[in-house]
């Protein structure tokens, strides 16, 4: 905090509010809660300061001007229920100031947790939450410009979204004009990952807006921040739609809402809002396990090295009387105590209440703080549950459960080898803990440090042989350096010790299909559906490894079994499409490789695919249309460029297809085939051009035969 912001706090501005705290700020001024000491009660409200760059007096006439002009659209914005009340504006000090109505609550950035992905309905619900608050601020013609997670904050106690700290006043502080008077240069106003590239450039649209609003939603869905998203790198156009379990509907909408060019994306929040509103049964999200590597996280355990004993609470009719004493008690010994039957009970809000009042009555309670941030852990509110474990730490600073409860909260910041430090702590204190060597090799495999993982994972099982998932997390930390024998014998100790556990029973699969041992694997992958049905990665793995034997009819009730299973695949569609082409079912190829792109647009091996289905139909032009897609998304793709040349070879447009073959001929200069098809369409191009320059020369010699009409 700024010199000049602690100076602020206890002043009273504007005669009447009395600053108490500051709430945030940036180049553009400060934010703070006040007292109104002129109203009944003296409530809370906030109060924003404004800082013009410069005190030079035609600057500050234009920002008083802006200012005036601003405030006026902030008190009519107001009038919505989901917008804070504008209660009075004005200069004092050459500063600016706001003052605006409180609301009390956490942003959305507290509910769009990195790792999260939430169910789609529940995206639905949030996009359309905010559009109907940014609709009503769109029919005044006004921007947002800044419309972010931090700036929608959920009101308590109601639950409702309040949009907050709309980007145009913030202009008023970032307005400056140049020493000419002539132009007036601002900042550009916004949030990084939120801004769309015209904003950027200082043009924002109303449909800037609508962006900002579609990157949240991408961000809901997938659990990435904005700046973790790839970008195509022709088109600018985010490619988000394989990170997330998303419906062809819902993706398209958001597709639209994000689009690099603003004159392709709703026009306005009441036209996204009615393409929302227009989604039909929209599917929920589904929790994906990992494709062979099945994390195990070390759970809390009552270790119990707390300066307070504890009971364990049964559920008999004693338990009940127990239970009846340990809920009205006040001390803070029971009230930990009623804590932890609470949490073991899941009914973690109540829990945390009765941590929390513990925590009060004593505040150097390890256990209480160790209780309370494993419920926040519980209930994802991962900030909160760090500060509660690094407290009971604090305290107790061999607290072994508040170590690994730590670790465990870092891995869910991905906070990685934050993470790795916590478990190293914790294995000090209890070197022979199975579980925290296993979850701390699961931290090593995060980041790629494979030797050191697998050391982790034999620490595990040497302090207990029979924990086959750490078994099995040996076995793939092996896969990933390419030792796939000893891989397998990992997977196989892992499968002696669980018959049943169908993930090592998979990633045993992929090992053999590494060493091209195609039948041992299908028969690891049968076993994997054998536990579990539904097991879509075991259907398109085992897919892949009949193909492997030609043995295509199998392969296609394999694919067909992983899209049934998860029909947003767009890996299966496209094998299971390219299955159908080797069939010479070309038609319904065609199909799947269409369902392929529909989820994954920028899928090059599709579109060649695809092209070379359309050319065996003779359907030469749509053909190239996919070849076209395909060189698009990789430029260096020869074999899509030689196809190219060989379908405009069949439409007799021979130098076109020289022009193809020789783009093929550019990347791999030794291709046989693109040099003899580009001598053919050489030749066959002079064949016809003599054959048109005969009749010319008869003419020549003999004069126009022809008759006349």
């Amino acid at each position: 905090m700024s010199n000049c912001t602690n100076r602020m706090l206890t002043q009273t501005v504007g005669g009447r509010y009395q600053i108490i705290s500051h709430l945030g700020g940036g180049g553009f001024g400060a934010t703070f809660v006040a007292y109104d000491t002129q109203l009944p009660g003296n409530p809370q409200c906030v109060v924003k300061q404004l800082k013009p760059q410069t005190t030079e007096p035609l600057t500050l006439q234009t920002a008083r001007r802006l200012f005036d002009t601003e405030a006026q659209v902030l008190y009519q914005l107001g009038t919505h229920a989901q917008i804070p009340r504008l209660l009075a504006y004005f200069e004092e000090n050459q500063e600016f100031y706001l003052v605006q109505e409180f609301i009390e609550g956490g942003d959305l950035s507290q509910e769009l947790i990195p790792g999260k992905q939430l169910e789609e309905k529940q995206v639905i619900r949030l996009l359309q939450d905010i559009l109907e608050i940014l609709e009503f601020v769109h029919q005044q013609q006004v921007i947002h410009r800044d419309v972010n997670p931090h700036n929608l904050l959920r009101r308590q106690p109601d639950g409702k979204l309040v949009l907050i700290d709309f980007g145009a006043v913030k202009q008023i502080a970032t307005q400056v004009v140049n020493p000419q008077r002539k132009t007036k240069v601002t900042v550009a106003i916004g949030t990084p990952g939120y801004m769309p590239s015209e904003q950027a450039h200082g043009n924002p649209k109303l449909s800037s807006d609508i962006y900002a609003v579609g990157i949240i939603g991408i961000q809901a869905l997938t659990g990435l921040l904005p700046e973790q998203l790839a970008k195509d790198g022709d088109t600018d156009e985010i490619i988000w739609h394989h990170q997330a379990q998303v419906s062809p509907a819902l993706a398209k909408v958001l597709d639209k809402m994000v689009r690099y060019d603003f004159r392709q994306r709703y026009p306005s929040a009441s036209e996204a809002l009615l393409a929302l509103k227009g989604l039909k049964n929209p599917v929920s999200g589904t929790v994906v396990l990992p494709a062979a590597h099945q994390k195990q996280t070390a759970k809390f355990r009552p270790i119990s090295p707390a300066p307070i004993a504890i009971g364990l609470v049964g559920l008999g009719l004693a338990a009940s009387v127990s239970l009846f004493n340990i809920l009205n008690s006040s001390n803070a010994t029971n009230l930990y105590n009623r804590g932890k039957t609470l949490y073991d009970l899941k009914r973690y809000p109540e829990a945390l209440a009765a941590y929390e009042k513990a925590i009060q009555l004593s505040p150097e309670y390890a256990a209480a703080w160790n209780g309370q941030g494993k419920t926040f852990w519980e209930l994802k509110r991962y900030k909160n549950a760090l500060d509660a474990f690094d407290k009971a730490i604090q305290i107790q600073p061999n607290y072994l459960e508040a170590w690994i409860g730590r670790a465990n909260v870092l891995d869910d910041l991905q906070r990685y080898q934050a993470a790795i430090d916590s478990f190293d702590r914790a294995l000090k204190i209890q070197p022979n803990d199975p579980e925290a060597w296993n979850t701390r090799g699961d931290e090593l495999m995060n980041l790629q440090r494979y030797p050191e993982a697998i050391a982790s994972y034999e620490k595990a099982v040497q302090f207990q042989p029979d924990y086959y998932q750490a078994w099995s997390s040996r076995g793939w930390a092996l896969h990933n350096l390419q030792r796939y024998e000893d891989a397998i014998a990992s997977f196989d100790k892992a499968v002696q010790l669980k018959p049943d556990y169908y993930q090592a029973w998979y990633s045993r699969g992929n090992a053999l299909s590494k060493l091209q041992r195609y039948q041992q694997a299908i028969d690891s992958y049968d076993k994997a559906v054998q536990f579990k049905p539904d097991y879509y990665q075991a259907w398109y793995s085992r897919g892949n490894a009949l193909v492997e034997l030609q043995r295509y009819p199998d392969a296609l009730d394999s694919f067909n079994q992983a899209v049934q299973f998860k029909s947003d695949d767009y890996e299966a569609w496209g094998s299971r499409g390219w299955v159908l082409h080797q069939l010479q079912r070309y038609s319904e190829a065609i199909e799947s490789y269409d369902r392929a792109i529909q989820l994954q647009r920028h899928d090059y091996q599709v579109w060649y695919n695809r092209g070379n289905a359309l050319y065996n139909l003779k359907r030469y032009e749509e053909a190239i249309t996919s070849y076209n897609r395909a060189v698009r998304y990789k430029p260096d793709d020869y074999e899509a460029w030689y196809s190219r040349g060989n379908a405009l070879y069949n439409l007799k447009r021979y130098e076109e297809a020289i022009a193809s073959d020789n783009k093929a001929l550019l990347f791999k200069p030794d291709y046989r085939e693109a040099i003899e098809a580009a001598q053919q369409a050489k030749s066959q191009m002079d064949l016809e051009k003599s054959k048109s320059e005969k009749p010319a020369l008869i003419r020549l010699l003999f004069g126009d035969t022809t008759r006349p009409q």
